[in-house]
């Protein structure tokens, strides 16, 4: 088969496949989060240009676990016995430049070590700023 028509069958491919299938796997003991892009409108009812929530999204320290990888936690010298730090679901602080990012449909991702989570948080909100 031609190179072109292999790269062609396999996009296809993908488009079948839901955004959650589609998000890059971390592998070995890395963690995928989304970070939090904060609300789309203000207490007060004002709306917050997506402009404004984008650039926020990038200095943030919140974050949702999208995906574990299958090695996360494993490391009983360095996490002990007691298990993760966090599973897919949860909310967690990171540091503001943690990971490495990645624009997706939808908006950023970042992939980062297991041992950079420093918190987990039962909402994004209760955390206003950062070593300010």
């Amino acid at each position: 088969m031609h190179k072109g028509t292999l790269r062609k069958k396999a996009e296809e491919g993908a488009k079948k496949l839901n955004l959650t299938q589609r998000i890059p796997q971390p592998t070995g003991w890395r963690i995928l989060v989304m970070p939090y892009m904060g609300k789309e409108k203000t207490d007060g009812g004002i709306y917050v240009p997506d402009p404004v929530r984008e650039r926020e999204a990038r200095a943030t320290v919140t974050a949702y676990v999208a995906k574990v990888g299958p090695l996360a936690y494993k490391d009983i010298d360095k996490f002990g016995e007691e298990g993760a730090w966090c599973k897919e679901g949860d909310w967690v602080c990171i540091g503001r430049y943690a990971g490495s990012r990645f624009q997706i449909e939808g908006g950023e991702v970042r992939i980062i070590n297991d041992d950079e989570v420093i918190a987990t948080i039962v909402d994004p909100d209760d955390i206003k700023t950062y070593g300010a």
